[in-house]
């Protein structure tokens, strides 16, 4: 167990060792390598290194399997991003494995992680995400398949090994809790790593994270050797060291408190360090900003795309800053980086200042009964399959 201070520990998953304790969280139609850059970026520029890990989005097991262009593109990361990391969906032992064994193969990352966390309803209604580490023998295998799958590569163990971690939520509901169990198995099964979400998949991202629950595996994990990390609320900078302290976790994973904050990273690390944290932006450097997202965008998926696609951050970006209206309605229309720049010129020089901008962003909906295959809650090890989910899967959010 690792206690925090403010003297930011590394953070060792297999034969990475990260010289910050945080982490992005895979958010699927987020963290593709334009946000990465520059989150990467941000952290550079603010405090002179980057010392966290930077995750991918994610994508399914049976998309890299079949070679599906699209899944492939999204798995591409930046000539200098080291580590890479990659998370898969999957619901299948058999191409989980086939997906592991060929990352490991054909070199495409440095790092896999594995989503059972997803709460959104046409995933958990197939039995897959947050649902499927109910079923305890399941979700061993699929597990077990995934190490394997690195190791048969040759990337088992070494200096050169690809560590597998897994990503869960407490439970499916208050009176199904499965973290404990999932803790256990994943480190069975050979996991370098456990990440915990501290919701139930019936509370989606509603209320608030029980870090509470988080401290519960930490103790539950002692003796493993897998470090654990915890996920939920971390929106500012003395939250991660907060979580840290509170329930001896190893490291933090950021999702939404990131969204429009590329800086966070920067943030979090230094005050871990006990550094003095960097300023927040003012709005002429957010400006800056958003142009610089929406040119890696551009660079990634081609200018139409990237316009459509940095609306959704713009709202992000600007929450707390006094941006008229009439400014936000008109980038909530651009079609091009040119009309982009032209739109954020009058604010490139601001130097005004957000107004409560830490909290959640993104999605956060209401709490709801979980969807579920029919009987899926009868028996916790029956053994069971579910058929693998291809493209459509990855388009909705982990």
């Amino acid at each position: 167990m690792t206690s925090a201070t403010t003297t930011s520990p590394a953070l060792t998953i297999g034969p990475l060792t990260l010289a910050s304790p945080v982490v992005l969280a895979p958010m699927a139609g987020v963290t593709n390598v334009a946000f990465r850059t520059l989150c990467r970026e941000q952290e550079r520029e603010r405090t002179g290194s980057v010392s966290g890990l930077y995750v991918c989005e994610m994508i399914t097991a049976r998309a890299l399997v079949e070679r599906n262009p699209k899944t492939l593109h999204m798995s591409r990361f930046a000539p200098d991003e080291t580590p890479r990391s990659l998370q898969l969906y999957t619901t299948d032992p058999e191409y989980t494995y086939k997906a592991a064994r060929m990352l490991a193969e054909e070199d495409m990352a440095d790092h896999l992680d594995m989503n059972f966390g997803c709460p959104v309803p046409k995933v958990t209604r197939r039995g897959g995400g947050s649902a499927l580490p109910y079923k305890r023998n399941l979700f061993a295998a699929i597990v077990g398949a995934a190490v394997k799958g690195v190791a048969d590569a040759g990337r088992g163990d070494g200096p050169d090994a690809i560590p597998v971690t897994v990503k869960f939520r407490v439970g499916i509901d208050d009176e199904h809790h499965t973290h404990l169990d999932a803790g256990r198995i994943a480190a069975d099964q050979g996991a370098a790593a456990v990440t915990l979400h501290g919701r139930t998949a019936a509370q989606r991202y509603s209320g608030s994270a029980d870090w509470g629950e988080i401290a519960r595996l930490v103790e539950h994990m002692d003796g493993t050797g897998v470090p654990v990390l915890g996920n939920g609320d971390i929106f500012k900078a003395s939250d991660a060291a907060d979580m840290m302290q509170q329930t001896g976790c190893d490291g933090v994973v950021v999702g939404r408190g990131c969204l429009g904050r590329p800086w966070l990273f920067a943030e979090l690390s230094a005050h871990l360090r006990g550094e003095p944290v960097p300023a927040e932006p003012t709005l002429g450097e957010v400006a800056h900003i958003i142009t610089r997202h929406a040119e890696l965008l551009a660079a990634h998926d081609g200018e139409t795309h990237a316009t459509r696609d940095i609306r959704k951050h713009i709202a992000w970006y600007l929450r707390g800053f006094p941006a008229g209206g009439e400014m936000r309605r008109e980038l909530g229309r651009i079609n091009s980086l040119e009309v982009l720049r032209e739109v954020l010129a009058p604010i490139q020089d601001s130097e005004a200042r957000a107004a409560d901008a830490d909290g959640a962003r993104g999605r956060q909906g209401s709490p709801g009964k979980v969807s579920l295959p029919h009987g899926w809650l009868d028996d916790p090890y029956e053994d069971v399959g579910v058929a693998e989910d291809g493209e459509d899967v990855a388009n909705n959010g982990g």
